[in-house]
């Protein structure tokens, strides 16, 4: 059992979930307490040893069902389907294979190990023994559907089904003469059908598996890639999942890199300088260990209704990576700013995000006054801003035609580290109408267009790896 639940926590990796060995071994603990008696205990038991993370329940489930179910059922439901179609009950088939046992061993006949499994109905021994061709078949490499005859094909190769019908043939022939010999005939046929039926339920339910991972890759591209202003309302509770997601991601990349960073890099002009000794042939290496602080954060968020779901996925990108950054502070602004810092330390990230949208900081209804939200946020706040914040404006940059007052940009780009804006409007627009990029773009460090989540993920990631 140890090594088909070790399967499991590879198949869960391989889609997207993060189990470590510590909760391997806390799943054996537990299972080897409340036992296998019952698949929902059993279910339950790994799902609270191996998911950290809710929005991870639904693959779990998806694929505990595949693993668990798949194969098992479909033997299962196979020698049912024999069994009705012999029009057998259950104790007249299992007086049949006790009878087929008798003759097998009064004239000395011996099985194989796979067709005493198949005609003896062994189904535990029989999902091994397809399990174990399956991975000499390699039918873990499968992608696509056109993929399925193949790889049954090479299942069944691995399996030995040729020399198991011919097996079965010259079963046939010695069991002529008995009482039954018709329906024995009956049911070794029927049996190596179901072998077969067996191998491609195995091959579907493996593609099946291959699918769960696939699909949530493919449905992330597609709502990475969308736009948005036109997100559904079932769309953006995709897309903070997706946003979640991505945040784990960027994380770990960050980690590595930092992990990389600490060993320091390679210093050509100390290692010759420190081999001049030894004619220049390195026999000492030189390091770079520069110390790389975390950034410090503030983000400016514009949360009227042109630009409210951008504000929210950037909110919430930010916040799920926080440890990334030595300090995060977060505002949102229409006509007037206000400081939601305090939201995220007293309330979850998406519970903070709603308060902040509905308008319970400031008026979310106002027409919009970047200009006028500027000068408080410089009343208020510039005295915060140093050479170690980066400072991220997130807005579409219509000002309704109220005075811009763009000096506030130009003297947080003096002082912070760097001035990033984000505008969710595409290129093309900026500066026409109410617009006013054209004011505000020339002091900012970098001006980007962010429109959709892989935008996005592509700013963040610069962000935490400055």
């Amino acid at each position: 059992m140890n090594e088909k639940l070790l399967e499991f926590s590879n198949l869960l990796r391989r889609n997207g979930l993060r189990v470590s060995l510590a909760e391997n071994m806390d799943s054996f603990r537990a299972l080897s307490v409340v036992g296998l008696g019952d698949r929902e205990t059993v279910r339950a038991t790994l799902r609270a040893s191996m998911v950290k993370r809710t929005i991870d329940i639904p693959a779990f489930e998806q694929l505990f069902a595949l693993f668990f179910s798949g194969l098992a059922d479909a033997i299962a439901e196979a020698t049912a389907a024999t069994r009705g179609a012999l029009g057998l009950d259950d104790p007249d088939f299992q007086r049949l294979l006790e009878e087929l046992e008798r003759l097998l061993r009064e004239r000395g006949i011996e099985l194989s190990p796979l067709a005493r499994a198949l005609l003896g109905a062994d189904g535990g021994r029989l999902e091994r023994l397809l399990r174990e061709a399956g991975e000499r078949a390699r039918v873990g490499d499968i992608q696509q559907g056109f993929q399925e005859g193949r790889f049954a094909h090479a299942v069944a190769g691995a399996l030995g089904l040729g020399a198991l019908a011919r097996e079965l043939e010259r079963l046939k022939a010695e069991l002529e003469g008995s009482a039954d010999a018709g329906r024995f005939a009956e049911y070794l046929d029927r049996r190596l059908q179901d072998l077969n039926d067996m191998i491609k339920a195995m091959v579907r339910g493996e593609l099946e598996r291959q699918d769960v991972g696939r699909r949530d890759h493919e449905r992330l591209a597609a709502l990475a890639d969308k736009s948005f202003f036109y997100l559904t309302e079932e769309e953006i509770r995709r897309m903070q999942e997706a946003v979640q997601k991505l945040a784990q991601r960027l994380r770990n990349v960050i980690s590595i890199r930092r992990r990389r960073a600490r060993r320091g890099k390679f210093d050509p002009s100390g290692t010759l300088r420190r081999n001049l000794q030894y004619g220049g042939v390195p026999f000492r290496i030189v390091w770079d260990h520069r110390k790389k602080e975390k950034p410090q954060v503030m983000v400016l968020c514009d949360v009227s209704d042109s630009v409210r779901n951008v504000s929210r996925f950037m909110l919430q990108f930010v916040y799920s990576l926080q440890d990334l950054y030595s300090k995060v502070r977060s505002f949102v602004f229409v006509a007037e700013v206000g400081e939601i810092t305090r939201l995220f330390e007293d309330q979850d990230i998406n519970q903070a995000i709603e308060t902040a949208l509905r308008g319970d900081v400031i008026n979310v209804y106002a027409h919009s006054d970047f200009g006028r939200a500027f000068k408080a946020f410089h009343r208020d706040h510039i005295a915060a801003v140093n050479k170690r914040t980066t400072v991220i404006v997130l807005g579409d940059a219509r000002n309704n035609y109220n005075l811009p007052h763009d000096w506030v940009l130009k003297e947080i780009r003096q002082r912070a580290k760097q001035l990033i804006w984000l505008n969710p409007e595409n290129r093309m627009t900026w500066g026409f109408g109410d617009s006013e990029m054209d004011h505000y773009a020339p002091h900012c460090t970098l001006v980007e267009e962010c429109r959709n989540l892989g935008q996005l993920y592509r700013v963040i990631d610069r962000l935490v790896a400055a």
